[in-house]
């Protein structure tokens, strides 16, 4: 839900501060994360919280691959928790709901992209049943570092 912006703002800024996991070097505004939100569901696809004890600790959500026509079929998805809310089930989840709306959608291939090193997202992709696909070598440069991004996929 919109009001639900600002609590998934804090949790996507502390990657955005803190790690190459996110690509974006600025804070996001809880107006900015609303749009966001409003974007994905607008285009027809889900975006998904988990909720605990009535605290949001994380969400999940897919966007489209690419603009062309014939990749309508194709989306990358993103997952974000809590740290503290990690290894607990939260993001298996989260990813488990958002793969059968998809599906149900009439998605045919999900796409999640990785930067390296990402230990536990790469445990959670495979656990999901992704294989990886493709690497690109010093693709990003984040915090004075080049970094890797890698593609694990996932037909529906």
């Amino acid at each position: 839900m919109p009001g639900d912006a600002a609590s998934i703002a804090a949790i996507y800024n502390h990657y955005v501060a803190h790690s190459t996991i996110s690509f974006e070097e600025e804070p996001v505004d809880a107006a900015d994360m609303r749009q966001r939100i409003h974007d994905v569901q607008h285009g027809g696809l889900p975006w998904l919280v988990a909720m605990v004890d009535g605290k949001l600790v994380g969400y999940a959500y897919a966007t489209k691959w690419r603009a062309r026509a014939a990749y309508r079929t194709s989306v990358e998805s993103s997952v974000y928790l809590l740290l503290e809310n990690g290894g607990q089930g939260v993001g298996s989840a989260l990813y488990a709901q958002l793969l059968t709306r998809l599906r149900d959608a009439g998605v045919h291939l999900v796409i999640g992209g990785i930067a390296l090193p990402n230990v536990p997202s790469i445990a959670l992709h495979e656990k999901m049943g992704f294989e990886k696909c493709a690497h690109f070598s010093e693709v990003g440069r984040k915090f004075d570092r080049w970094v890797d991004v890698a593609y694990w996929q996932l037909k529906l």
